[in-house]
């Protein structure tokens, strides 16, 4: 996973600098100090996949790219076999699967997220991006937390939310909760 970090992070320098746009540029428009962004560049953390997002969008670039280093060519339709979606495990709580890498100009990511129980009682760290947000929960219960507010969601119930506002996801009753989400 080390390696692919660095191979994203090196994609991503690469685009910045070829679309001529600045570190402080990219750190303003993410709304995240230049550390952090540096460490993405470098690296040396994992990028949120709701920040890979966003610097797709800034680089006017697909996430895909981002994510494989290829172009993305399908422009009719992109199947994605059951598991085989592109792997974005970006943070430590939560499991990206996405399911259309492969197509181009698209206007939402759509992910299969699972959210593994947590083993401490802290609340989970929250984490904001530009846009909104759609989730569907297809296993378990999903505890929602958006703008101090706690959502609880069972397999079926599905949520919209503007994502700007700071939101985290937490599995309940000590199992995994999987879930559908679209961010646009």
């Amino acid at each position: 996973m080390k390696e692919k970090m660095k191979e994203i992070g090196l994609r991503i320098k690469e685009l910045r600098e070829l679309s001529d746009v600045s570190i402080q540029d990219m750190v303003d428009y993410l709304g995240i100090n230049l550390e952090t962004y540096q460490e993405y560049e470098d690296g040396k953390k994992d990028i949120p996949a709701s920040i890979l997002f966003e610097i797709a969008h800034k680089l006017e670039v697909d996430m895909g790219l981002l994510l494989t280093g290829e172009e993305t060519r399908m422009h009719i339709f992109s199947a994605t076999r059951k598991g085989k979606g592109a792997e974005v495990g970006r943070r430590k709580q939560y499991q990206y699967e996405n399911l259309a890498e492969k197509f181009i100009h698209k206007k939402a990511e759509p992910f299969i997220v699972t959210v593994v129980p947590k083993s401490d009682e802290k609340k989970p760290s929250t984490n904001t991006h530009p846009g909104q947000e759609f989730n569907y929960v297809l296993e378990g219960i999903l505890k929602i937390y958006i703008h101090d507010n706690e959502i609880i969601l069972q397999e079926g119930d599905s949520i919209f939310f503007d994502s700007s506002y700071e939101h985290a996801m937490e599995a309940m009753e000590n199992k995994p909760a999987k879930f559908l989400a679209i961010v646009m």
